[in-house]
Protein backbone atom coordinates (compact mmCIF):
# COMPACT_ATOMS: atom_id res chain seq x y z
CA UNK A 1 0.00 0.00 0.00
CA UNK A 2 1.59 3.59 -1.28
CA UNK A 3 0.03 6.69 0.16
CA UNK A 4 0.49 9.43 -2.30
CA UNK A 5 0.04 12.88 -2.20
CA UNK A 6 1.60 14.82 -5.72
CA UNK A 7 3.97 12.40 -5.97
CA UNK A 8 3.72 11.90 -10.04
CA UNK A 9 7.93 12.85 -10.27
CA UNK A 10 8.71 10.13 -7.72
CA UNK A 11 6.34 7.28 -7.98
CA UNK A 12 6.82 5.87 -11.74
CA UNK A 13 10.04 4.37 -10.14
CA UNK A 14 8.64 3.63 -6.96
CA UNK A 15 6.38 1.17 -8.74
CA UNK A 16 9.08 0.36 -11.30
CA UNK A 17 11.23 -0.76 -8.37
CA UNK A 18 8.85 -3.36 -6.94
CA UNK A 19 8.97 -6.78 -7.11
CA UNK A 20 5.78 -8.22 -8.48
CA UNK A 21 6.67 -11.64 -8.24
CA UNK A 22 6.78 -10.73 -4.15
CA UNK A 23 3.49 -9.42 -4.15
CA UNK A 24 -0.46 -9.79 -5.03
CA UNK A 25 -1.12 -6.34 -5.57
CA UNK A 26 -0.52 -2.92 -5.03
CA UNK A 27 -2.89 0.08 -3.70
CA UNK A 28 -1.81 3.52 -4.52
CA UNK A 29 -4.01 5.95 -2.21
CA UNK A 30 -4.29 9.17 -3.75
CA UNK A 31 -4.62 11.33 -0.58
CA UNK A 32 -6.04 14.64 -2.42
CA UNK A 33 -2.93 15.02 -5.10
CA UNK A 34 -3.48 18.00 -7.87
CA UNK A 35 -0.93 16.67 -10.04
CA UNK A 36 -0.91 13.17 -12.20
CA UNK A 37 -0.40 11.10 -9.33
CA UNK A 38 -3.65 8.84 -9.82
CA UNK A 39 -2.82 8.55 -13.43
CA UNK A 40 0.65 7.73 -13.11
CA UNK A 41 -0.21 5.24 -10.67
CA UNK A 42 -2.67 2.87 -12.83
CA UNK A 43 -0.11 3.35 -15.51
CA UNK A 44 1.97 1.86 -13.25
CA UNK A 45 0.02 -1.12 -12.80
CA UNK A 46 -1.46 0.07 -8.98
CA UNK A 47 -4.95 -0.28 -8.17
CA UNK A 48 -6.05 3.45 -7.14
CA UNK A 49 -8.03 4.54 -4.81
CA UNK A 50 -8.65 7.84 -3.45
CA UNK A 51 -8.96 10.00 -0.06
CA UNK A 52 -9.92 13.44 -0.26
CA UNK A 53 -8.86 14.51 3.65
CA UNK A 54 -5.35 14.86 3.62
CA UNK A 55 -3.65 12.82 6.20
CA UNK A 56 -1.34 10.03 5.89
CA UNK A 57 -3.54 7.94 8.78
CA UNK A 58 -6.27 8.76 6.36
CA UNK A 59 -5.14 7.34 3.13
CA UNK A 60 -3.81 4.19 4.90
CA UNK A 61 -7.13 3.74 6.37
CA UNK A 62 -8.91 4.30 2.96
CA UNK A 63 -6.60 1.25 1.51
CA UNK A 64 -7.39 -0.80 4.07
CA UNK A 65 -11.06 -0.43 3.98
CA UNK A 66 -10.31 -1.11 -0.14
CA UNK A 67 -9.00 -4.44 0.76
CA UNK A 68 -11.41 -5.39 3.30
CA UNK A 69 -13.05 -7.11 0.14
CA UNK A 70 -10.28 -9.55 -0.79
CA UNK A 71 -8.09 -8.99 2.51
CA UNK A 72 -4.28 -10.55 2.19
CA UNK A 73 -2.20 -12.40 4.24
CA UNK A 74 0.18 -9.63 4.62
CA UNK A 75 -0.05 -5.56 4.29
CA UNK A 76 3.49 -3.65 3.37
CA UNK A 77 3.06 0.13 3.83
CA UNK A 78 5.39 2.32 1.85
CA UNK A 79 6.04 5.93 1.00
CA UNK A 80 5.55 7.12 -2.47
CA UNK A 81 8.20 9.60 -2.61
CA UNK A 82 11.28 7.28 -3.19
CA UNK A 83 13.11 7.39 -0.19
CA UNK A 84 11.72 3.61 0.66
CA UNK A 85 13.47 0.64 -1.01
CA UNK A 86 11.66 -1.41 -2.86
CA UNK A 87 14.28 -3.67 -3.18
CA UNK A 88 14.27 -4.60 0.28
CA UNK A 89 10.87 -5.78 0.15
CA UNK A 90 11.75 -9.96 0.92
CA UNK A 91 13.55 -8.86 2.98
CA UNK A 92 11.09 -6.80 5.04
CA UNK A 93 8.94 -9.51 4.87
CA UNK A 94 11.12 -12.53 6.06
CA UNK A 95 10.32 -12.54 9.31
CA UNK A 96 6.69 -12.82 9.19
CA UNK A 97 7.19 -15.47 6.52
CA UNK A 98 9.18 -17.35 8.92
CA UNK A 99 6.72 -17.05 11.49
CA UNK A 100 8.73 -14.87 13.73
CA UNK A 101 7.08 -11.33 13.86
CA UNK A 102 3.35 -9.69 13.30
CA UNK A 103 4.89 -6.73 12.68
CA UNK A 104 7.85 -5.73 10.95
CA UNK A 105 9.41 -2.05 10.56
CA UNK A 106 12.11 -1.11 8.60
CA UNK A 107 14.81 0.71 10.65
CA UNK A 108 16.33 3.86 8.93
CA UNK A 109 18.71 4.34 12.31
CA UNK A 110 19.61 0.69 11.82
CA UNK A 111 20.42 0.96 8.40
CA UNK A 112 22.73 3.55 8.86
CA UNK A 113 20.02 6.01 7.62
CA UNK A 114 21.08 5.60 4.06
CA UNK A 115 22.21 8.72 1.87
CA UNK A 116 23.65 11.58 4.20
CA UNK A 117 21.15 13.90 4.86
CA UNK A 118 17.73 11.44 4.24
CA UNK A 119 17.05 11.89 8.17
CA UNK A 120 16.75 15.56 9.24
CA UNK A 121 17.88 16.58 12.85
CA UNK A 122 14.49 16.75 13.87
CA UNK A 123 13.35 13.60 12.60
CA UNK A 124 16.38 11.89 14.53
CA UNK A 125 15.34 14.17 17.34
CA UNK A 126 12.05 12.75 17.27
CA UNK A 127 12.51 9.30 16.92
CA UNK A 128 14.89 8.93 19.60
CA UNK A 129 12.38 10.55 21.79
CA UNK A 130 9.35 8.57 20.78
CA UNK A 131 11.07 5.26 20.97
CA UNK A 132 12.38 5.94 24.80
CA UNK A 133 8.42 6.97 25.17
CA UNK A 134 7.54 3.25 23.76
CA UNK A 135 10.26 1.66 25.86
CA UNK A 136 9.29 3.37 29.14
CA UNK A 137 5.94 2.92 28.80
CA UNK A 138 5.39 -0.37 26.80
CA UNK A 139 8.41 -2.34 27.63
CA UNK A 140 9.63 -2.52 23.78
CA UNK A 141 12.63 -2.02 22.41
CA UNK A 142 12.36 0.15 18.95
CA UNK A 143 14.73 2.50 17.33
CA UNK A 144 12.85 4.09 14.68
CA UNK A 145 9.05 4.55 13.43
CA UNK A 146 9.67 4.02 9.97
CA UNK A 147 7.14 3.81 7.25
CA UNK A 148 8.50 1.06 5.32
CA UNK A 149 6.77 -1.73 7.15
CA UNK A 150 4.66 -5.10 7.02
CA UNK A 151 2.59 -6.63 9.08
CA UNK A 152 -0.29 -9.56 8.89
CA UNK A 153 -4.01 -8.40 8.24
CA UNK A 154 -5.23 -10.37 10.97
CA UNK A 155 -2.60 -8.34 13.41
CA UNK A 156 -4.16 -5.02 11.44
CA UNK A 157 -7.50 -5.43 11.74
CA UNK A 158 -6.80 -6.31 15.27
CA UNK A 159 -5.38 -3.48 16.12
CA UNK A 160 -8.51 -0.52 15.31
CA UNK A 161 -6.08 1.87 13.98
CA UNK A 162 -7.43 5.42 14.07
CA UNK A 163 -5.40 7.91 13.44
CA UNK A 164 -5.69 10.20 10.52
CA UNK A 165 -2.20 12.13 10.08
CA UNK A 166 0.94 12.26 11.91
CA UNK A 167 0.61 9.44 14.77
CA UNK A 168 -0.41 6.91 12.30
CA UNK A 169 3.37 4.87 12.50
CA UNK A 170 3.36 5.40 16.43
CA UNK A 171 0.16 4.50 17.11
CA UNK A 172 0.59 0.93 14.79
CA UNK A 173 3.23 0.37 17.20
CA UNK A 174 2.11 1.29 20.25
CA UNK A 175 -1.10 -0.48 19.59
CA UNK A 176 1.12 -4.03 18.60
CA UNK A 177 2.89 -3.39 22.09
CA UNK A 178 -0.12 -3.02 24.03
CA UNK A 179 -1.47 -6.19 22.11
CA UNK A 180 1.51 -8.28 22.91
CA UNK A 181 2.38 -8.57 19.47
CA UNK A 182 5.63 -9.33 18.05
CA UNK A 183 7.37 -6.69 16.39
CA UNK A 184 10.86 -7.28 15.26
CA UNK A 185 12.43 -4.53 13.39
CA UNK A 186 15.22 -4.69 10.39
CA UNK A 187 17.99 -2.38 8.81
CA UNK A 188 17.02 -0.21 5.98
CA UNK A 189 18.57 1.69 3.45
CA UNK A 190 16.94 5.37 3.70
CA UNK A 191 17.32 7.78 0.39
CA UNK A 192 16.60 11.57 0.15
CA UNK A 193 13.20 11.98 -1.36
CA UNK A 194 13.77 11.92 -5.52
CA UNK A 195 11.53 14.65 -6.30
CA UNK A 196 9.33 17.63 -4.35
CA UNK A 197 9.65 18.34 -0.49
CA UNK A 198 8.25 16.50 2.41
CA UNK A 199 5.01 17.79 3.31
CA UNK A 200 6.45 16.49 6.91
CA UNK A 201 10.00 16.99 7.75
CA UNK A 202 10.22 19.79 5.02
CA UNK A 203 8.84 22.27 6.95
CA UNK A 204 9.60 23.25 10.85
CA UNK A 205 5.49 23.66 11.12
CA UNK A 206 5.09 20.10 10.09
CA UNK A 207 7.64 19.00 11.60
CA UNK A 208 6.62 20.56 14.80
CA UNK A 209 2.71 19.58 14.63
CA UNK A 210 4.25 15.75 13.83
CA UNK A 211 5.57 15.86 16.80
CA UNK A 212 3.32 16.88 19.33
CA UNK A 213 0.95 14.50 17.25
CA UNK A 214 3.45 11.86 17.92
CA UNK A 215 3.75 12.33 21.72
CA UNK A 216 -0.14 12.31 22.07
CA UNK A 217 -0.82 9.18 20.27
CA UNK A 218 1.81 7.45 22.35
CA UNK A 219 0.02 8.82 25.90
CA UNK A 220 -3.46 8.13 24.41
CA UNK A 221 -2.77 4.77 23.69
CA UNK A 222 -1.35 4.10 26.70
CA UNK A 223 -3.93 5.36 28.48
CA UNK A 224 -6.40 3.09 26.99
CA UNK A 225 -7.65 5.26 23.92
Amino acid sequence: MIPALDEEGSLPAVLAAIDRESVDGIVVVDNGSSDRTAEVAARGGARVTREPRRGYGAACLRGIALLRARPPEVVVFLDADGSDDPAQLVALLAPIARGEADLVIGSRVLGGAGDPGALTPAQRFGNRLATALLGALFGVRASDLGPFRAIRWEALERLGMRDRDYGWTVEMQARAARAGMRCVEIPVRHHRRSAGRSKVAGTLSGATMAGVKILWTIAKVRLGG
